[in-house]
């Protein structure tokens, strides 16, 4: 027999063995109690029997996490960590018990099923899992991979970069090498390799980070194979990312560098390796930076590279020293925290930004409700770019729902305070109403929102994300009850490690003793995310651009009336993010402009001219506000790799660009044509078009197909038709 729909795809994606694992010793419990829920201790215990019994019999296997040599030594309280990642990966079709500790199939996929599916479900799982670990016995050598790329470097840049075989190679096949070593084997370590963005890199370079210190080699201490430019050597490196201290200028930045240095030496015996600046890449800039910022490294040279067993010895030690020091930061920062972790509570892991986003897509399928990936993963982007966000679309579309589970998803409630949901009335007609003000005996009224910053500002929330829902934001003016707020996020600047602004509510303006102590100075914190919902009809108010310059405008288009909740209700998965993971890193494009980023960010703003030069003929062009948004964007984009280049920068057109346009001439139709050229990716005969557009909306989809920019072609070509059609166009009709 064949398995059923619900089960025949569920180890189709998996980087390790867990999930089949998890699957034999639930069904290894339940044929011992003859039960659809059983315990969830049990199976931990079945789970971790079943690794140690192949480890035992030298057959393959994963290897422990936390720097646990062998499965042998493993406790079930690991288990917990390590289980918890296939349970929420097979969400689906399991559900579980978190208050009686009990996991089962869902009951109402179980009860649909033929008794031998179970007998097939474990053969299936047997199956699976023999041919996953077959397929980790490779070839692979630290060797080959350096060789290749010394040797087969200099001939490739002179190749267009796009789907290059050594790019590939070295983003794709060399991680996925390094990750079968042993001592790399650890889900607290990920293993990155970048050839460049767009362009050929001056210096590739490979990558091991603990996802616990830095997720990016923008910033942290990390593991990196740095490729020298003339590719006559390379080098094997412990490193400090150099992106976010240059942010205070390089005087600033090299003697943060050079203070590390000396910390992190005194801190582990780095024995066997270099310990100077004598690393020679490139000539100045991000070269010197490197030098710098080194704490130790081996120097390999390309003619006479070392044997496989040495270069692996190396990279162990190398290993070894940096799982030292991570063990060292963490056991300091633990004895100035405090767990918040119940006890009958599976502890939540560390997660790269796309898994806590497929969790966050998880929770919300969970709940009942509906939304397309990429509309998730823009509204991530979109927040990260700039803490206010504006979500556009015709009543009853889900907008506030959004808001509400993607903030639950992180563990941001309204029952903790992290989220609140402020309606927008009509008669709003300055700050006041938003902010606070002072009644008549001179004492402070604090507005909705001045309580959020406040919870948000003190000390024990700093780090957690506050979420403010400003529903039907336009009922009123915003430019006259929100301009306040909109000033003061332009503010914002770097003091130690926060992102402040200027103070929201000055001091000097409150008389009473307690009104200053609790209100006064008080500013907008980085853990603060703003989003407005609007509908645009005839009850309510249009945007001014001072307001679209400051926020991106994500619109609801995609309705499916046939999704349908399900019957039975499951628990759901909440995995808490820190306001890191939100939190903006870039304020200014200077920040941003180092190394890798630099053809992303060239290569938008080339595109933007282009758009600027076409905007100009209507006075519609943009300024470095919203240039410098769409390349944070774009960086934040790939740094997480969540979308093609083209689809983030389609998105950026679609809500920073043409929501400035409106009007009713023949210059206004000449600048959509030119437009559409772009997002099309080729010429129209537009003299044609501008008579008469017809061609283009009548058969959207056909026009949509093969376009560059999708989104913003469908776009383009519905304000077109209103054109046509009424005489006049806005982004705001539909």
């Amino acid at each position: 027999m064949s398995l059923p729909a619900e089960l025949s795809g569920i180890f189709t994606h998996k980087q390790k063995s867990y999930k089949m694992v998890l699957i034999i010793a639930l069904l290894q419990e339940m044929s011992q109690t003859n039960q659809r829920e059983v315990s969830l201790e049990n199976v931990k215990a079945h789970f971790l029997a079943f690794l140690q019994v192949r480890e035992k019999h030298r057959e393959p296997v994963d290897s422990p996490a936390n720097n646990i040599p062998r499965w042998a030594d493993v406790t079930l309280s690991l288990i917990t960590q390590i289980i918890y990642s296939p349970i929420s990966a097979l969400n689906s079709i399991l559900d579980v018990n978190t208050q009686q500790q009990t996991i089962g199939f869902k009951e109402r996929l179980y009860n649909t099923w033929h008794q031998d599916v179970l007998i097939e479900l474990h053969d299936h799982a047997v199956q699976e899992l023999e041919q996953f670990y077959q397929r980790q016995i490779s070839d692979f050598t630290i060797r080959g991979a350096l060789l290749n790329v010394l040797t087969k470097y200099p001939e490739a840049k002179r190749e267009p970069l796009k789907n290059n075989s050594l790019g590939v190679y070295v983003r794709q096949k060399i991680p996925t090498g390094i990750k079968e070593y042993p001592f790399i084997n650890d889900p607290n370590l990920r293993v990155q390799a970048s050839v460049g963005m767009g362009t050929w890199a001056t210096i590739p370079w490979i990558a091991i980070m603990d996802r616990r210190l830095t997720e990016t080699t923008q910033k942290g201490e990390y593991i990196v194979y740095l490729f020298s430019e003339d590719m006559s050597s390379v080098y094997l490196t412990f490193i400090q990312g150099v992106t976010e201290p240059n942010k205070n200028g390089k005087n600033e930045a090299y003697k943060y560098f050079r203070h590390k240095v000396q910390e992190i030496r005194s801190m582990i015996p780095l024995e066997g390796l270099q310990k100077d600046e004598e690393i020679h890449l490139t000539s100045g800039g991000l070269g010197r930076d490197y030098q710098v910022s080194t704490v130790a490294y081996y120097k390999y040279d390309g003619d006479n590279l070392p044997s496989e067993e040495q270069l692996s010895a190396d990279l162990e030690n190398l290993v070894d020293n940096y799982k030292q020091y991570v063990r060292m930061v963490l056991q300091s920062e633990d004895g100035q925290e405090n767990s918040t972790v119940g006890e009958a509570q599976l502890p939540v892991p560390n997660l790269s930004t796309s898994e806590r986003l497929t969790a966050i897509k998880d929770y919300i399928r969970q709940r009942g409700f509906s939304f397309p990936d990429h509309l998730i993963n823009n509204f991530y982007l979109s927040l990260k770019t700039k803490p206010f966000v504006i979500l556009a679309g015709v009543s009853g579309t889900g907008k506030t729902k959004l808001i509400q589970l993607f903030a639950e998803a992180i563990g941001a409630t309204s029952e903790n305070g992290q989220y609140t949901l402020i309606p927008v009335r009509p008669d709003w007609s300055d700050p006041s109403d938003l902010i606070g003000y002072k009644d008549l005996s001179d004492r402070f009224r604090p507005g909705p929102l001045t309580d959020v910053l406040v919870k948000a500002s003190e000390p024990a929330n700093r780090d957690k994300p506050f979420f403010v829902c400003l529903d039907e934001m336009n009922l009123a003016r915003v430019e006259h009850y929100f301009s306040d707020i909109l000033s003061i996020l332009e503010t914002q600047k770097r003091k130690e490690d926060r992102i402040v602004t200027d103070e929201l509510i000055r001091s000097s303006s409150l008389a009473n003793e307690e009104d200053r102590s609790k209100y006064g100075g008080l500013h907008i914190p980085d853990n603060v995310y703003l989003i407005g919902t609007v509908n645009m009809d005839e009850t309510t108010h249009p945007f001014s651009k001072k307001v679209l310059d400051r926020a991106n405008t994500i619109e609801f288009n995609e309705i499916k009336l046939d999704e349908y909740p399900s019957l039975t209700a499951s628990e759901t998965t909440v995995f808490p993010a820190p306001n890191a993971f939100l939190r903006t890193d870039y304020l200014q494009l200077v920040d941003a402009y180092q190394g890798a980023t630099i053809p992303t960010i060239e290569n938008a703003t080339n595109e933007l001219v282009r758009i600027n030069g076409i905007l100009e003929s209507i006075h519609s062009h943009v300024g470095f506000r919203i240039r410098d948004a769409i390349c944070f964007y774009l960086i934040y984009n790939e740094q997480a790799a969540l979308l093609t280049n083209n689809e983030a920068f389609d998105f950026q057109l679609l809500q920073k660009i043409l929501p400035r346009i409106q009007g009713s001439n023949r210059s206004v139709k000449r600048v959509l044509l030119q437009l559409l050229e772009i997002a099309l990716d080729k010429r129209l005969s537009k003299g044609e078009l501008e008579d008469d557009a017809s061609e283009l909306w009548s058969n959207v989809a056909k026009t949509v197909e093969s376009a560059k920019y999708r989104h913003s072609t469908q776009k383009i070509v519905y304000m077109l038709r209103r054109l046509d059609e009424d005489g006049f166009t806005s982004y705001w009709l539909s």
